[in-house]
């Protein structure tokens, strides 16, 4: 069922229009918080004084997302996302105009498999994607699990993101995509040509978790702007927020994966820990 939530309000500051944002699959894809993401789009919009509707949109649903000015694909595990794969193939092509259109996609690793054009899990049938992405990943041996860090450029604006990466896919892409970044540290796509994520147009998909957007408060303010001025027709500045808390946060993770840079995954320890601990029966 779709359903809608409106933004905190806030005194208006400007002409602004409504942005509609459409969240797929909300109940299904939203792996460490990823719907934090919608709430920081929300609540710096709110700030700013312009209004926005967010649009659940759930299996079943029909939506034309070229109405849209933003639409979240989030992350979940495998089991998730066979029940999505299932149904996207049925909104893909209204994915595919969108983003053709424009429109701004943010998506959040299952979110970034699934643009692309197929699945492999390692245990299980492939899953076709919606191919909004030049990009097709394959289940891998070696999960990455630790804090990231990924250096970005937008529209010729330069800045670093992070967040943490929990994935076992390998995420290759095609000629018609290219990476989000580059990574500074943390494994990315997947684990060897040091790239983070995809861009086609104004599509844009990561691997970082955490929520990603109220760590990076750069990164949802470029989606925000791009969307305004697609809408709009002409450039956008945003006014200025203290992000002082918000940068704290990017600070601390940034920290944690530039700490952690060149080590072994989170998963491998625990792996070496388990096979030497001594063993028990029964």
């Amino acid at each position: 069922m779709t359903t809608t939530l409106e933004a905190p309000t806030a005194p208006m500051q400007g002409d602004w229009p409504t942005l509609r944002i459409a969240h797929l699959y909300p109940s299904l894809l939203n792996v460490a918080g990823d719907g934090g993401n919608l709430m920081a789009i929300q609540q710096r919009c709110a700030w700013r004084g312009i209004p926005t509707l967010a649009v659940s949109i759930d299996a079943g649903d029909r939506p034309d997302f070229s109405t849209f000015d933003i639409v979240l694909f989030h992350g979940g595990q495998d089991v998730e996302m066979e029940i999505v794969a299932a149904d996207l193939g049925l909104k893909a092509p209204s994915l595919r105009e969108a983003a053709d259109q424009g429109v701004v996609i943010f998506a959040v690793c299952a979110g970034l498999q699934l643009l692309g054009a197929r699945y492999v899990p390692s245990d299980g049938p492939p899953m076709e994607g919606a191919a909004v992405l030049d990009l097709e990943t394959r289940g891998g041996p070696q999960r990455f699990m630790q804090h990231a860090a990924v250096d970005v450029t937008i529209d010729g604006r330069r800045g670093t993101i992070v967040g943490f990466e929990n994935h076992s896919g390998q995420t290759e892409l095609g000629p018609d995509a290219q990476p989000l970044g580059m990574m500074i540290a943390g494994a990315g796509n997947n684990g060897r040509d040091g790239t983070e994520g995809a861009v086609r147009g104004h599509v844009y998909a990561t691997y970082l978790h955490g929520p990603v957007l109220p760590k990076n408060p750069w990164l949802a303010d470029q989606l925000i702007r791009i969307a305004l001025e697609r809408r709009l027709g002409r450039p956008v500045e945003l006014e200025p927020l203290d992000d002082s808390v918000e940068q704290h946060a990017h600070d601390v993770a940034l920290q944690k994966a530039l700490r952690n840079r060149g080590q072994r995954t989170a998963l491998e320890p625990a792996r070496l820990v388990r096979d030497k601990a001594p063993q028990t029966v029964g």
